[in-house]
């Protein structure tokens, strides 16, 4: 058992931590009991529970008047239908999950062992809104208040008999399992301002002068869209939409596999088959084939393997981004203005995935084991977000190219000293059109989402110069910068649209060689505190000095730049080889502790002192994902813990 009672439970979007208290409780048991010596049961069954605050960033804790809201005469953000004053965003997640697992092993002989076990895991996820709907609205961050209540129950069978015999080591099993989704939303648009979105762009995405989606003289919505989506602008006395949705999601799945050692060989073969029902049905057999052979003169270990996959589809609000397009209100809601609803329904892909990898030891000190992945994915899984709302869901591209490496170094332990260090890159390639879900961003050409980095690397350090002693430890991660779209940029793609001068083949409508300060996802300007959050600089000073404003709404392309992003230079920005990314960062932990402080036999105190991001670095992990939002790196943390051990 254990809980967690914090002010800071989440990755806050401000530096300054807000609004982000939370707690989490959890409990887990095994019983394990022996019927005969060949018979046994056993049960594993876990519950956990977290309620918590989703942190606010500035705009959504003070709703300053520059940000966007409407005012007073006073200068203060106010509800735009009774006219109070707006208090903080409030909105709150909670999160309860059980799952009890029952399973019964037999022992056929000396060769033999038959697994059976069942399972059923419940996840209830309730997104709870402000006591004040309209305090919901963020300017560029949320449009719509959104109360959810959506349950997820795994239940399921598995099978599976392991046979060994000599070089043999054979697995056959099956699996069931049928999963149970409900989901619960209610919607309600709380910016005064969105309805006038619609009709403002073209099916290119340039924005269109002189057209309006009200009536000029009557101010009354002019036809669909509007009208649809009027019923629940709750600016215009509308009452929010509710969304409801039920189905199951079954999926069978059998397969056979062995290992064989032969000799300095391994080779593994295996074959799985899969059938998929849910929205769609589809099905498709699975081999996999790994080899490896170990240089025993030289330690080192040669493998290369090879696996074909189903990828199922997220659960997490499939039921809304498989028939959001049915329903004329998320129709409009969720693509963007003026982008036809016409994506399919959200089908399993199919991924062919390939390692190739060396492990060479030097000694007993030092190990050296490096691996090159390609994963090639036909019907690659996104997300998207609720109309201008924090929950999530899951779209579907064409296809897409994951290509990296992982490289890993360790020394095991010398004289108290240990050490690892772990590498990678990344490279997330998403290849357009949108196949499957809600219509989300316009893609004509190639991508890179917001997983993709050149190169990482974590360096652990840890001394202890006597066996029972005090231990000294140092962390070192350095990051090359995660793809961030949302920056505005200078240059002819696609990205650029809302932030182009018409010179440089974009529709921006601002004089040549200025950049318009937007988010490149949505078109809208970026507030002042949005502006802060990213760091943008313009010819050398901070476009927002603070989170407050002024907000600057042009730059010239040449002066744009940022403190915690990599703005490509003008005119060179590239979707797929050149896209915006979050700047390189390097961050330090320190950490000292002992584990047995009075060199007791059973009874033994601990202590461990720990200093996480020990140059408090100000730095971004991302700006406005389309999946996680802006979160900014942990501040520096200085932590005591003590344990009782017994």
């Amino acid at each position: 058992m254990n809980a967690l009672n914090s002010g800071r439970f989440l990755d806050p979007p401000e530096f300054k931590v807000i609004h982000d208290k939370g707690n989490e409780e959890n409990a887990f048991d095994r019983v394990d009991y022996q019927i005969t010596p060949a018979d046994s049961l056993h049960l594993n069954f876990g519950y956990s529970r977290s309620w918590f605050q989703n942190p606010n960033t500035y705009d959504q804790q003070f709703h300053t008047c520059n940000a966007g809201f409407t005012c007073n005469t006073a200068g203060q953000a106010i509800n735009p239908v009774n006219g109070a004053l707006l208090g903080q965003t409030d909105q709150r997640s909670k999160i309860g999950t059980f799952n009890i697992a029952p399973s019964w092993t037999h022992v056929v002989n000396s060769s033999a062992v038959l697994n059976v076990g069942a399972y059923v895991r419940r996840d209830q996820f309730n997104y709870y809104s402000s006591a004040d709907p309209f305090a919901d609205f963020s300017p560029d961050l949320q449009a719509q208040t959104i109360i959810q209540d959506r349950k997820l129950t795994n239940a399921g069978l598995r099978a599976d008999v392991s046979y060994v015999k000599g070089i043999h080591n054979i697995k056959v099993g099956a699996t069931y399992q049928q999963t149970f989704l409900t989901e619960n939303d209610t919607l309600g648009t709380v910016d005064p301002g969105f309805l006038s979105l619609f009709n403002q762009l073209s099916a290119n995405g340039t924005p269109i002068t002189g057209t309006s989606c009200v009536d000029p003289v009557t101010g009354a919505p002019t036809g669909p869209p509007c009208t649809i989506l009027a019923g629940s602008d709750l600016t215009r006395g509308g009452t929010p939409f509710n969304f409801r949705g039920h189905t199951d999601i079954k999926e069978t799945a059998l397969y056979i596999q062995d290992t064989i050692n032969k000799g300095n060989w391994a080779f593994n073969l295996g074959l799985r088959g899969d059938i998929y029902d849910g929205f769609v049905k589809d099905g498709q057999p699975e081999p996999r084939l790994g080899i490896s052979y170990n240089v025993k003169p030289s330690s080192t270990v040669l493998r290369i393997s090879y696996a074909r996959t189903m990828e199922s589809p997220f659960n997490e609000n499939l039921i809304i981004a498989s028939t959001g397009c049915s329903n004329p209100v998320i129709a409009f809601m969720v693509p963007p203005p003026n982008i036809q609803c016409l994506s399919g329904q959200i089908r399993p892909g199919w991924r062919n995935e390939f390692h190739a990898g060396i492990q060479q030891a030097f000694g007993k000190y030092v190990v050296v084991d490096g691996e090159y992945i390609w994963k090639y994915t036909h019907g690659s899984y996104d997300f998207g977000v609720v109309a201008a709302s924090p929950i999530a869901f899951p779209i579907e591209w064409h296809n897409s190219k994951i290509p990296g490496y992982t490289l890993r170094v360790s020394v095991p332990n010398y004289h108290g000293l240990s050490a690892l260090v772990v590498m990678s890159s990344v490279a997330a390639r998403f290849f357009p059109p949108q196949v499957g879900g809600v219509p989300f961003l316009p893609a004509p050409n190639v991508f890179r989402i917001d997983h993709d980095e050149k190169f990482n690397q974590t360096t652990h350090i840890q001394y202890q110069p006597w066996k029972d002693g005090p231990w000294l430890g140092f962390n070192w991660r350095y990051d090359s910068g995660l793809v961030a779209g949302a920056i505005p940029c200078s240059a002819p793609t696609a990205t650029c649209f809302g932030s182009t001068p018409v010179a440089d083949g974009g529709g921006a409508n601002i004089p040549s060689g200025q950049v318009a300060l937007v988010n490149n996802i949505t078109g809208l300007p970026l507030t002042a505190d949005q502006e802060f959050q990213s760091g943008l600089t313009c010819d050398g000073k901070l476009a927002a000095p603070t989170p407050f404003g002024p907000a600057l709404a042009t730059c010239d392309a040449a002066g744009l730049g940022s403190l915690y992003v990599k703005i490509p230079k003008p005119g060179t920005e590239n979707d797929d080889h050149n896209p915006q990314r979050i700047a390189p960062r390097n961050l330090f932990d320190l950490s000292v502790g002992d584990d047995n402080l009075f060199r007791a036999e059973r009874y033994k105190w601990s202590l461990r002192l720990t200093a996480i991001n020990l140059t408090n670095k100000v730095a971004l992990y991302n700006f406005f994902s389309t999946f996680s939002g802006t979160h900014y790196v942990t501040p520096r943390a200085l932590t005591a813990e003590i344990g009782f051990h017994f």
